[in-house]
């Protein structure tokens, strides 16, 4: 080597001065030298290992010539990259991508050599169908995540996918023999040092069973063993895993993705994965201690494994509903947790500064000797050369820039990794609460043996009525009988010994302690074989006071919880359960829910709308339950949030049948020219939590209209109704996550023995010359909840003709009085004693009634009583128009109001809409004064 031509070239010195592998590459390698003072190395320049590799290795026919070029390939790409590296040519991330890729390109270009070599000496392995076999390699750890250490160990998983044996060879062989000598002769390949080195250092540990288990195996095999034998920390190791060479045509390449998929990411909320990284991170911790591993930047607080755990948490947690996690890399994956609100954007910030940072240090180490190390160096031109390397990353002039500054750069990464760290995980509970004398007094009586006399002495330390413990005492013990059938495992047994005794000091400090035993029971008893929510009980101590709460003022929230567990995760991410989100946000935030979601994955996306429906509707009803809310803004929440679901149901099932059928010729693209009518308690913008939704679906499509683009056409009208009865489908659908909503479409015209769609024409026809007195009333309560505003105001003209066509008086009283009546003999509860809100005379029926009066009967003189669709806004309309007075309008309203907020808590409590006769008495008299006044003169 020349020593003034180096010297004359500041890159290359540095480069030299930062790697002793560099200087000896430049050695061994002469032409290297060379070619870089002609060219000096770019980022742009490392890369299309492949190709490269594939015209070396085209006149390679000796396996000893194969594993030369292979090494001398790898020296001095890795050399051209610490030259990369070192002169800052490239950031940290393109690095860790360019080592991934030059590792990959060697293993395939290995793998794809051997594969002829022992084909011509063995035969082709085929299977039964007579199709080739191959090898195919998952990539493990930074390998697969496209993140590889300048002198990492590759981690490598091999498989196959069918049985069979060889074909063309002098006697058949297994394919399973035959993989197995292709794996041996690869790892030798890679990993034997010769005068050349080795290529790569190859581990081999992470396939099934280890160092005791088949070098390779078959899909079959593979399949079975994560099924039933797979372990966390595998699944830790394959939210990583990368087929090399992955092409997505493969038919066998997508369904190896798709047998590994479930074993790493659960359909439900994996809350396990916690104590499982805490596991793990203790074994760690010993490991570093016994092995005296310190100022290790990988393995030691704050390092670069706690970020990993950190991420890959979250990923294991809920990977399998939130399918952007589903990524490889951890720099990719680290804004989605920012997006899902699991970290702050200054948590993910810090996280990847940190990790950037970490993996730099780490790549300098490496690219020193081309050893693995992630230990920090005593030799001080060592620690020089990470000074140096680490310019850009350390504050003030770069003369000031010493040992001392690098480490107070290191100290603030690792301290803010480390609080990050603790505050997702935390430590565990390993001293039992000693601390807390009351847990251990219930952890020795709560067992599944429970004794009476120990539970009396137990409450004898809360505010419990003695009359109330063989009530308790029954309720723990038939229910602690019951958990002993149960295949619950021995962890979710040791979760339970250390939740209950949390549990129940809890509830026994509540003065409600009667309603709330129970109703915490049931939940806790539904998801006693689900350990994951067992531990998210255990880990997050905010769940349990948000869930006594809750529990002890609604009935319908413990039952809707203990039915579909997944609710629980809404007491974790949301910052406050009473801040439900602005009205106009339902819809853009499905919108964001469902992105997550392939378009064809039709199962997923009706599965997510219950889901977002059950959590959106637990936070209104605690903002509810907490007075946070008023009933009319709980019933605009209610409203809205179906009419998102609405729109988002539409839109599915219009994919899913123009698919088919394709569109109506006459619409643009963008267009559907179609319009949902909401009845009811959703037109009237007052719908409950129990309620059902009353629909009719129009379309504006011309007669001969005929539908293009599908695989099959019909006419228009076809489309709309095949449009109708998948919308009623989907909402009907029960799957796992429940029904969306019951749907009622008797409102349509003709009722049941009329079409689930009309045309704008048609309804307005029926609406107008046939519909009946009830009918009309019914359109009071409707408006268009779903279309474009030129179809809505469209609708909004037909039913504000109808209901303004001049009518008599007396006609329409008693048409109105006699379906009233009709009404009461059906529904009314015929109870003296009890009073039912709704249907008894004076609730909310009769009120109602008043309103739709006031519409049909003035709506001709006054056209703004036909405006509204909403009870309390058509009585001040009336107000308005001087129907009636405003004393008697407010008093209606409050009636109304007063009414329904007793509806809305009794739903809560899932208890009917009845109420001891005595109550609302005045209510009932006001609302009696008006029918008389206005519906039964002159009958």
């Amino acid at each position: 080597m020349d020593l003034h031509i180096l010297l004359a070239n500041r890159p290359l010195v540095t480069a030299v001065a930062m790697s002793d592998f560099v200087s000896q590459q430049l050695q061994k390698q002469p032409d290297l030298f060379t070619a870089w003072l002609a060219k000096p190395p770019t980022i742009a320049d490392c890369g299309h290992y492949a190709e490269r590799l594939e015209d070396l290795l085209a006149d390679v026919n000796d396996e000893t010539v194969l594993h030369r070029t292979l090494r001398q390939f790898r020296h001095r790409e890795m050399a051209a990259l610490s030259f990369v590296q070192s002169n800052n040519l490239a950031l940290p991330q393109q690095v860790f991508e360019a080592l991934s890729d030059l590792a990959e390109a060697l293993i395939l270009a290995a793998r794809d050599w051997l594969f002829a070599r022992l084909c011509a000496e063995y035969g082709t392995p085929m299977n039964s169908e007579g199709e080739i076999q191959h090898l195919l390699i998952l990539g493990m750890g930074k390998l697969g995540g496209r993140e590889l250490n300048f002198s990492s160990d590759i981690d490598l998983i091999f498989t196959y996918p069918d049985m069979g044996e060889t074909v063309g060879g002098r006697k058949p062989m297994d394919n399973g023999k035959f993989f197995t000598r292709l794996g041996q002769r690869l790892i030798r390949a890679l990993d034997e040092i010769t005068l050349d080195g080795f290529v790569y250092r190859t581990d081999m540990r992470l396939r099934p069973f280890g160092d005791s288990g088949a070098l390779v195996l078959s899909f079959n095999a593979m399949e079975d063993y994560y099924q039933e034998q797979g372990r966390d920390w595998e699944r830790y190791a394959m939210i990583k895993a990368k087929i090399l060479g992955e092409n997505a045509q493969d038919i066998n390449h997508r369904y190896l993705k798709q047998l590994l998929r479930p074993f790493v990411y659960r359909r439900y909320l994996d809350f396990s994965a916690i104590q499982s990284l805490r596991e793990m991170k203790h074994k760690i911790s010993r490991e570093v201690m016994r092995r005296g591993l310190t100022d290790n930047i990988k393995l030691g607080a704050g390092g670069i494994r706690e970020v990993e755990f950190i991420v890959q948490t979250f990923q294991m947690m809920r990977g399998g509903r939130d399918k952007i996690l589903q990524q490889r890399s951890l720099l990719a994956v680290l804004p989605q947790l920012a997006a899902l609100q699991l970290l702050s954007e200054a948590q993910v910030a810090q996280l990847r500064e940190a990790y950037l940072f970490l993996r730099h240090v780490e790549n300098l180490l490496q690219a020193i000797g081309d050893q693995q190390t992630q230990t920090l160096p005593s030799d001080e031109r060592d620690r020089q050369r990470l000074v140096f390397g680490c310019r850009t990353w350390l504050e003030g002039e770069q003369s000031s820039h010493n040992w001392q500054t690098f480490l107070a750069c290191l100290a603030t990464h690792q301290g803010n990794v480390r609080a990050i760290f603790d505050e997702l995980v935390g430590e565990d509970d390993n001293q039992e609460s000693s601390d807390n004398p009351q847990f251990t007094m219930w952890r020795d009586v709560l067992h599944y043996q429970i004794n009476q006399e120990e539970l009396a002495v137990c409450l004898q330390h809360y505010p419990v009525a003695e009359q109330d413990y063989a009530d308790i005492y029954q309720q723990l013990f038939s229910t602690f009988q019951e958990w002993v059938k149960r295949p619950i495992g021995v962890r979710g047994r040791e979760v339970l010994r250390k939740l209950m005794p949390k549990v129940a000091d809890a509830i026994f400090n509540e003065s409600n302690y009667l309603v709330l035993l129970p109703r915490i029971l049931t939940i806790i008893d539904k998801i006693t074989t689900r350990t994951t929510y067992l531990e998210l009980l255990l880990e997050k101590e905010q769940i349990l006071p948000q869930l006594l709460t809750l529990c002890g003022q609604s009935m319908m929230i413990a039952e809707q919880i203990a039915r579909y567990p997944m609710l629980l995760d809404e007491l974790i991410i949301q910052k406050s359960l009473t801040q439900v989100i602005d009205l106009a946000d339902y819809a853009p935030a499905l919108q964001t829910y469902l992105i997550r979601i392939p378009e064809e994955d039709e199962e997923a996306l009706i599965d997510s709308l219950r889901q977002f429906k059950q959590s959106q509707l637990l936070r209104i009803a605690a903002a509810d339950i907490l007075g946070v809310l008023p009933v009319m803004k709980i019933s605009d929440h209610l409203t809205y949030l179906a009419e998102a679901i609405i729109e988002a149901v539409v839109n599915i099932a219009w994919r899913q049948v123009s698919r088919r059928f394709g569109r109506p010729a006459h619409l643009a693209d963008d267009e559907k020219d179609f319009v949902v009518i909401g009845y009811g308690k959703l037109g009237g913008i007052e719908l409950g939590y129990n309620s059902d939704l009353d629909l009719v679906f129009l379309h504006n499509a011309p007669t001969q209209s005929e539908t293009v683009g599908g695989k099959k056409s019909i006419s228009s009208h076809q489309f709309y109704l095949k449009l109708a009865q998948k919308i009623n489908g989907i909402f009907n659908l029960n799957t796992s996550a429940g029904v969306l909503y019951e749907v009622d479409m008797r409102l349509r015209p003709s009722g049941e023995a009329g079409l689930l769609v009309s045309t704008f024409s048609a309804y307005a026809e029926y609406q107008q010359n046939e519909a009946w007195t009830w009918e009309t009333q019914a359109l009071v309560r409707a408006r268009a909840v779903y279309g474009t505003q030129a179809l809505r105001q469209k609708f909004e003209q037909i039913r504000a003709e109808t209901l303004c066509l001049p009518r008599a008086s007396g006609a329409l009283r008693a048409e109105i009085c006699i379906m009233r009546e009709k009404m009461f003999a059906h529904l009314g509860t015929g109870d003296e004693t009890q009073f039912h809100l709704k249907t008894d005379r004076g609730g909310i029926t009769d009120i109602e009634f008043i309103a739709q009066y006031f519409v049909l009967n003035y709506a001709n003189a006054f056209p703004q009583m036909a405006v509204w669709s909403d009870n309390v806004r058509i009585f001040d309309s009336a107000i308005e128009a001087g129907i009636i007075s405003d004393s008697q309008g407010q008093a209606l309203k409050a009636c109304y109001t007063d009414l329904r907020n007793q509806i809305h808590h009794l739903n809560l409590l899932n208890q009917p809409s009845c109420v001891d006769a005595a109550q609302f008495c005045r209510e009932r008299e006001i609302v009696r004064q008006a029918w008389q006044q206005w519906l039964e003169k002159s009958v």
